[in-house]
């Protein structure tokens, strides 16, 4: 890995949850549901649902990380997309109106093609509608 540390998802590899049953995956993750989880160094509330071909990603908070754990969580999801036939991958980041405003974050998410859109039932946020290539 060139001396660069995988960032573990709730002590998980990339590799290791995408190895896990279906319904594992389901119940613990995408439940349409926040959840709280850990990814590297990061405490993240999130929530992740399957609507019809499309991976729902919606995060809401992301504290402490810095080691490019927003960018795992893409790979991570692009991965699972590719693996479940999925045809793309909806992202919500409510991150607009932070009290303290992460500018590292806007950067990555500005340069990745989100723009501020106002979504029913979350209101202003970053948005991003990714096609999955199969």
């Amino acid at each position: 890995m060139g001396g660069k540390s995988e960032v573990l998802f709730e002590g998980y590899t990339e590799d290791e949850l995408l190895a896990l049953p279906r319904e594992q995956i389901q119940a613990m993750i995408l439940t349409g549901k926040p959840v709280v989880f850990r990814a590297g160094s990061a405490t993240i509330l999130g929530e992740f649902r399957v609507e019809g071909n499309r991976l729902r990603i919606e995060l809401a908070q992301i504290e402490g990380g810095g080691e490019g754990v927003l960018l795992s969580i893409w790979a991570l999801a692009r991965r699972f997309a590719q693996l479940n036939q999925l045809t793309a991958i909806e992202w919500i980041v409510d991150a607009v109106h932070c009290a303290k405003p992460n500018l590292k974050l806007r950067r990555v998410l500005d340069r990745r093609g989100f723009v501020i859109k106002v979504l029913p039932a979350v209101g202003e946020a970053y948005y991003l509608l990714e096609p999955i290539d199969s």
